[in-house]
C-alpha cells in the first residue's frame, strides 16, 4: 500500500538511504531540508497541512568522537528543541501517522548486556550522557502520546551504520569512516596513520542496508516498542584495521595507537535477542562483514573520499 511519509534528516547518512528505499517501495516521500523547515524554531512545522501515514524521525544535532563530550549544554538545547518540534506537531497536526524514530546505544551502560528493557533506566557513559537523555526523553515522549492520545510508534536503536554514499561534510566521522580515510590516507597520500586509544576498545557496525531492511519489517508487524538492531557481533579497533589494511594491502604495522586521546566507551555490543524473536534468519542474512567493509573502501578509493 502507498503511504505518505515524512522525514527529518532527509540529508543524513541513513536518510538518504531510507529515502531511496521508501520510493523504490513505491511510497510518497516528503524529505525538507533545514532551511524549508527549521527544527530549532518551535512550531516551525505548523505550516505543513499535509497529512502522514508514517514520519520518520531522523534528525539529531550530533556527531562522532570527543564531539559529545565538547559540547554538553549545546547538544541538550538543539536535541530538545528539535525533538519537542517533531512531538508537539505530531500530537497537534499528525495524530493518525506513526512516528518511527532513532534511538542511540549511547544510553545503555557500556558494563551492561545492552537489553531494550533497560533503555530508559541505565547510566550512560558521562561522556555521551547529555545525548543519550536526550534519546530517553524522546522515547518517553512518545509512550507519553500513546498514553494519553493512543498514538503509534517504533524506536530503532542501531549499532554504527555504515556503508556507500557517507560523507563527513567537515564532521568528526563516525569510526568505522574514520579508519577507512586515515588507513587511505596511509597508503595513497603517505600519511602517518594514528588512531585513538590502544585499539582494543570494542564495536560493533551493520550496514545501512541491513538495518533499513529489518526496520521495514518490524515496523509491518509491531508498534508501540523498541528494538535494538545490530549485528550481534563486536570487534576491536584493531581488527577492524586490520581488515581494512588487508583490503588496501597496507602494512599494519605502521599504524600508530595514540592512548592519550578520548575513546569513550570501551565496549558497545547490542543484544539482538528481541529482533531474533521475530526474525529467525536475522543473522544469516546480514552482509558479510569483509564484504561490506570492502564495498565501502572501493567507494572511498573510487570518490576519492580521502582527499576530501
Amino acid at each position: 500500500m502507498k503511504k505518505n511519509i515524512f522525514i527529518t534528516g532527509g540529508g543524513g547518512f541513513l536518510g538518504k538511504h531510507l529515502i531511496l528505499r521508501l520510493k523504490n517501495h513505491g511510497h510518497i516521500v516528503d524529505f525538507p531540508n533545514s532551511k524549508e523547515v527549521d527544527l530549532f524554531t518551535p512550531n516551525s512545522l505548523a505550516k505543513i497541512k499535509k497529512k502522514y501515514d508514517e514520519i520518520y524521525h531522523l534528525a539529531a544535532w550530533t556527531q562522532a568522537g570527543d564531539f559529545c563530550l565538547k559540547n554538553q549544554a549545546s547538544q541538550w538545547i538543539k536535541n530538545e528543541l528539535i525533538n519537542s518540534s517533531i512531538i508537539r506537531w505530531w500530537v497537534e497536526k499528525q495524530k493518525k501517522a506513526k512516528l518511527i524514530f532513532i534511538g542511540t546505544s549511547c544510553c545503555y551502560n557500556e558494563r551492561s548486556s545492552f537489553l531494550e528493557e533497560n533503555y530508559l533506566i541505565e547510566k550512560p557513559h558521562p561522556s555521551l550522557a547529555t545525548y543519550a537523555m536526550t534519546k530517553k526523553n524522546l522515547l518517553q515522549a512518545a509512550i507519553a502520546c500513546q498514553s494519553q492520545y493512543k498514538m503509534k510508534w517504533l524506536c530503532f536503536v542501531p549499532s554504527t551504520l555504515y556503508g556507500i554514499n557517507y560523507i563527513g561534510n567537515n564532521k568528526q566521522n563516525h569510526f568505522i569512516f574514520d579508519l577507512i580515510n586515515k588507513i587511505l590516507r596511509g597508503k595513497f597520500l603517505n600519511k602517518k596513520v594514528t588512531l585513538w586509544g590502544d585499539g582494543n576498545q570494542k564495536r560493533e557496525i551493520i550496514h545501512v542496508n541491513d538495518f533499513i531492511e529489518n526496520m521495514f519489517l518490524i515496523n509491518s508487524i509491531s508498534e508501540n516498542n523498541l528494538y535494538n538492531i545490530g549485528s550481534g557481533n563486536s570487534y576491536s579497533i584493531k581488527y577492524f584495521s586490520k581488515i581494512i589494511c588487508m583490503i588496501v594491502n597496507y602494512d599494519f604495522k605502521k599504524i600508530n595507537f595514540d592512548k592519550k586521546k578520548y575513546v569513550g566507551a570501551k565496549f558497545k555490543e547490542l543484544s539482538i535477542r528481541k529482533v531474533l524473536k521475530i526474525n529467525k534468519n536475522y543473522k544469516k542474512n546480514l552482509t558479510n562483514l569483509y564484504n561490506g567493509l570492502k564495498e565501502v573502501v572501493d567507494w572511498h578509493v573510487e570518490k576519492k573520499i580521502y582527499l576530501k
